[in-house]
């Protein structure tokens, strides 16, 4: 098994923080010279990451939650999010490989064709699902859902949405590293923008994280697509800093590498009328990706991320050398 950049980094970590590798990496990169922009734009695309029945970067952090899963003794992964999560079928299916279980609570959000498709999916995964319809009610149920999906006196693993726990943000610390080493082996110039959706945190986190662990100047610019959570720089910076404190908790060093709080930029003017509800801008960005770079974006996350993209460079919002897009979706 390729062992994780991570543990190249910091050795002090093979033995006390495991993982379990699930696809082939690295990731590529590409330039994006069709999309028109005014800046150098390029793609580390996530899409093809997996081995399993899905793909995108929901992946890389499973592979950190599942062995600590295993480590604790769980029997039960127990997480939520919306209708049509990708990130809940990634775990069910990743999950069910290494023999556990997953139990979803789903909320409700608008229905489209890709959401009554994910949902025969997610039924079809072998995932307990449940349905309590809005965040206020799935909170109330969560005593109950914890304590029906007790094995003996075991308790099931808790993930939070997305998997975005300071453990599950490892996975886009490991993103980040890989691009620091395409960068230094002349793959692509370093960027100075580094663009992504955030729907729970933890690939932003992350992000901020790794890059600081590469040695890269790179900021990350954070297009909000959630308005059910806290996500504002504060929350995502406070979540990258608890990520470093579980990697110096397990043995390693990264004094200087915690981002300062110019490392993420955070955007929220492209969420439209909220989590799920596509945008006309969003709907112009997926077009145009198709048409002219061959890039697959959805609905919910990156067409708006793409958006963003689009309108900032425009507006010169994004002065000051290359920008890179992380292609995140990965439909199977």
């Amino acid at each position: 098994m390729r062992p994780p950049l991570l543990h190249r980094r910091c050795p002090e970590l093979v033995g006390s923080l495991p993982f379990l590798r699930l696809g082939a990496a690295p990731t590529p990169v590409r330039a994006l010279p069709g999309a028109g922009t005014r800046a150098e734009l390029w793609v580390k695309d996530e899409s093809g990451y997996g081995d399993g029945g899905w793909g995108g970067n929901k992946v890389r952090k499973l592979e950190w939650l599942l062995p600590e899963a295993r480590r604790r003794g769980a029997r039960t992964l127990l997480t939520v999010g919306g209708l049509g999560t990708n990130w809940g079928l990634a775990a069910a299916r990743y999950a069910r490989e290494q023999g556990l279980e997953v139990a979803l609570g789903l909320i409700d959000h608008p229905v489209d064709e890709h959401v009554r498709d994910q949902l025969e999916r997610l039924r079809a995964s072998g995932a307990s699902l449940y349905f309590p319809r809005t965040k206020a009610r799935l909170i109330l149920a969560a005593p109950w859902l914890f304590v029906r999906h007790f094995h003996g006196a075991t308790p099931p693993y808790y993930l939070p949405a997305g998997g975005s726990s300071p453990l599950g943000a490892l996975g886009a610390v490991e993103i980040a590293l890989e691009l620091g080493a395409q960068v230094e082996a002349g793959e692509l110039p370093e960027p100075a923008w580094l663009v992504t959706p955030v729907g729970s945190g933890g690939t932003t986190a992350g992000l901020a994280l790794g890059l600081r662990l590469a040695r890269l100047r790179t900021r990350v610019l954070g297009v909000v697509v959630n308005d059910t959570l806290r996500l504002d720089s504060r929350a995502l910076l406070a979540l990258a800093r608890r990520s470093a404190a579980l990697v110096r908790a397990r043995g390693a060093d990264v004094t200087g590498a915690v981002p300062g709080p110019d490392a993420v930029r955070v955007e929220t003017a492209w969420l439209g009328d909220g989590y799920a509800h596509p945008t006309a801008a969003g709907d112009r960005a997926l077009a145009l990706a198709s048409a002219r770079t061959g890039l697959t974006l959805e609905r919910t996350y990156t067409a708006k991320a793409f958006a963003a993209l689009l309108e900032l460079d425009a507006r010169g919002g994004l002065a000051g050398g290359p920008v890179l897009f992380l292609q995140t979706h990965g439909p199977r």
